[in-house]
This record gives structure tokens, C-alpha cells and sequence, in this order.
């Protein structure tokens, strides 16, 4: 049942994908509301297409409105991906080497990604801040995972040391959220279960470094201990 279930996921996910693309690339010179739009529209899918494995999405917490920067955990490619439909119009922090992706890296410029372009100095980080204010001034919630990278179910890893350097600069409360998705979706077979969402309290800007990040460490790894059921 576990391999029927990953299949149907695999094929409608996989199959379904690039008619998304498609049609990112072909509303996105004329209208970026529409882009917008499909590119929520993929990530709901993606969610809808994990249903035919068995998993399944909580949220425990309150999603505040406005500008702010959600820190998220990041255990797989789930958060990711769902990010788009689950954020409310995101602009994500994502390494620049995505944006060679074919197809997929263009329509993801369009959309409004902020590319991080990692060891390139102060010139690459400035055009990154440049990037994220002009987000905020269209009234878009930033997503970053200050981790840097995949971190295992279980594990805390020190966070990356631009992300002080952000958080200072932009000047926006902060809302850590942390997520299990790693039992359930970071292998090739997704497994059933619940995914859960706890968003954390928002922190407010102006913080010493060591404050914020030992602050944050501690929200997104709240869901570290616990497991997901096996429903």
C-alpha cells in the first residue's frame, strides 16, 4: 500500500507540474497578480497530491498579517514547496543556483524571489537587501530558512550568520515556525502522517544577535521531539 500510495503521488505530482510551469511562464510578462496566482495554485496541488500518499497538514498557532519575516525550519523539500499556497502572497529566500533551473528559475524571478547569492561578498549581499525591501514595500511577508540547508528530523544546527545580518538591516518582527516534515516527506518513500506547522510568537526587531538567534533556534526546533502519528 505504501509503494501504491507514493506512486499515485509521484505520477500526479510529477505529470501535473509542468502544465504549472507552463503556465507560470506564459501569464507571468503580463500580469504578475496572475503568476502569483498559478504559482499558489502548484503549491496547493503539491499538497493536494501528498493526500493520495496518507499525508496530511496541521498548523497549531495563529499566522499574523502583514510584513514580517517568517524563519522556518527546514527538514525537507516539503516547506518549500508549500510555502507559496500556505504564506499569504511570500517572497522567499532561495540560494541563487535555483535560478538556473530552466524554466522553473525564470518564473521564479518573476514571482518575486529574493536569490541568495552565497560567498559573494557585500555587493551581492546589498543587492539582496535591495531585493527584500522593494517585497516589503509591496506589503509581502519574507520567508527565509536561517538554517541554510536541510537539517534531519531531530537535529539543531547553529543558524547562518546572515541571518542576524538581515534581521537587523530590514528591520522586521520576526515569526519563527517550526515544522516536522522530515519522518514523513524527506525520504523517497513519503510516508503517512501528519505534517504540523507551530507558528511561534512574533519577536520584535531591534534585538542583539545573540538574542535573536538564541530566540529562534529555540521556536524552530520546538517540534523537534515530537513525532508524527502513523494515520
Amino acid at each position: 500500500m505504501l509503494i501504491l500510495r507514493n506512486l499515485a503521488f509521484y505520477l500526479a505530482f510529477y505529470f501535473g507540474s509542468p502544465v504549472y510551469v507552463i503556465a507560470a511562464l506564459v501569464v507571468a510578462p503580463f500580469s504578475k497578480p496572475a503568476l502569483r496566482t498559478v504559482v499558489a495554485k502548484w503549491s496547493r496541488f503539491h499538497r493536494d497530491c501528498l493526500r493520495l500518499a496518507g499525508v496530511r497538514v496541521m498548523v497549531e498557532g495563529t499566522m499574523p498579517e502583514g510584513s514580517v519575516l517568517f524563519a522556518i525550519k527546514h527538514e525537507s523539500f516539503f516547506e518549500a514547496i508549500d510555502a507559496p499556497g500556505f504564506f499569504r502572497n511570500p517572497a522567499p529566500f532561495a540560494k541563487q543556483e535555483l535560478a538556473w533551473i530552466p524554466g522553473w528559475g525564470l518564473a521564479a524571478s518573476w514571482y518575486g524571489m529574493v536569490w541568495v547569492a552565497r560567498d559573494q561578498g557585500a555587493t551581492a549581499l546589498r543587492a539582496m537587501i535591495r531585493e527584500a525591501r522593494a517585497r516589503i514595500a509591496d506589503g509581502r511577508p519574507l520567508v527565509i530558512f536561517p538554517e541554510g540547508t536541510r537539517v534531519p528530523h531531530g537535529e539543531r544546527r547553529p543558524l547562518q550568520a546572515g541571518f542576524a545580518g538581515l534581521y537587523k538591516m530590514l528591520g522586521l518582527p520576526v515569526v519563527p515556525v517550526a515544522v516536522n516534515s522530515g519522518p514523513r516527506y524527506h525520504h523517497g518513500l513519503k510516508r503517512p502522517g501528519t505534517i504540523t506547522y507551530r507558528f511561534g510568537d512574533p519577536i520584535p526587531p531591534g534585538l542583539p544577535r545573540e538574542e535573536i538567534e538564541a530566540r529562534v533556534t529555540e521556536a524552530i526546533n520546538a517540534l523537534n521531539g515530537q513525532d508524527v502519528d502513523q494515520r
